[in-house]
């Protein structure tokens, strides 16, 4: 069957999705509108695609064990020189992706994998251009911020266009009130289906 890339996220909803996507675009990185808004729990991925259904089961069984969380976003950070990488940070919920995304990749799952890097929660606004495009989006979005309540998080495949491609949303199992969270169809495409601005 072969192989497909796969990655899984928390989706960063609207407006800000949009917003944050048209801003890494205007700052000139080209893969802007092929990569969704969102914070990495899982990096591309490279598996065997007959192990999907594995990884849709596993996905399912982590997002009903979970519960919502905040999420806030604030100001900006880089990994530069080590990475060229401008982000705007997670001030708030940084410790809810960071156990969400450890079940994710649990070692015994069918998603274990090494990090290249510490496990640092964060949005990407600028990837792999000029070091002047870079700084103007590290002093664009200083002041920037976005709050929301985090109710799920999506799996996602590259396409050999390398456009990002959401395969499904995985709802978490109790939401912020404690009512049962609502589940969304494979087919809706929609980021507000699992995150919610408050």
């Amino acid at each position: 069957m072969g192989t497909v890339t796969l990655g899984v996220s928390i989706a960063v909803p609207e407006p800000y999705g949009s917003q944050l996507q048209e801003l890494r675009a205007g700052f000139g990185d080209a893969a802007a509108h092929g990569i969704p808004t969102h914070v990495t729990l899982v990096p591309p991925t490279e598996v065997d695609a007959d192990r999907l259904p594995q990884i849709r089961a596993h996905l399912a069984e982590v997002a009903a064990a979970f519960r919502a969380f905040g999420m806030r976003l604030a100001g900006t950070g880089t990994f530069r020189p080590l990475s060229p990488v401008v982000f705007v940070q997670v001030v708030e919920g940084a410790a809810g992706c960071t156990r969400l995304q450890g079940r994710v990749r649990d070692p015994e799952g069918p998603l274990s994998r090494e990090l290249a890097f510490p496990y640092h929660p964060h949005v990407t606004v600028a990837h792999g251009i000029s070091e002047e495009a870079m700084d103007l989006a590290f002093t664009t979005l200083a002041e920037y911020a976005a709050e929301w309540v985090c109710e799920g998080f999506a799996l996602y495949e590259q396409g050999s266009d390398g456009v990002w491609r959401k395969l499904r949303e995985y709802p978490f199992g109790t939401g912020p009130t404690g009512v049962p969270a609502q589940l969304s169809s494979p087919a809706d495409t929609s980021a507000e289906a699992t995150v919610r601005p408050s």
